[in-house]
């Protein structure tokens, strides 16, 4: 990486840095199809990253100098029934076009994975798209792929 990247949690005032991320994010995986995501979901996600009740966090990577917002992460804690400890779900990962090919995915994935241990958490995993080649070759590096499909029904 040519210039130092910090990653760090995400405060109140980085929101209009982490909006384009947000919804760079959900275009890249074609979220709601032709529609944005419904405002009030992003405005609900957004304040439970800042309240210290919620399992859900959220982490920025930061280049140093610029300033600029690079990458997000976000994640939560959640019981599981093969473990007592609690679990991390990675749930979010985007950086910047710009920004890929830099290290700064790796080092997302890294913080979550030592927040996770801080919180006493025995796992972290997540999931991605079969078509997302160049984060799966990322991920391959990181966390071992365990083979399972995911099935889901919006009710």
């Amino acid at each position: 990486m040519a210039t130092p990247v910090n990653v760090r949690p995400v405060t109140a005032s980085d929101y209009a840095a982490w909006r384009p991320l947000w919804d760079g994010y959900n275009a890249f995986y074609g979220r709601f199809g032709a529609t944005a995501l419904p405002e009030h979901i992003t405005a609900s996600t957004w304040q439970r990253f800042l309240d210290p009740t919620e399992p859900v966090h959220c982490l920025v990577a930061q280049e140093e100098g610029s300033g600029a917002l690079l990458g997000l992460v976000h994640y939560l804690y959640h019981r599981s029934m093969t473990r007592i400890e609690p679990v991390c779900y990675l749930s979010d990962l985007f950086t910047r076009e710009a920004a890929r090919g830099r290290g700064v995915g790796r080092l997302l994935i890294e913080a979550v994975y030592k927040q996770a241990r801080a919180a006493g958490s025995s796992r972290v995993y997540w999931q991605t798209h079969e078509t997302n080649a160049a984060g799966r070759m990322l991920y391959d590096k990181v966390a071992k792929h365990h083979g399972f499909i995911v099935y889901a029904k919006e009710l």
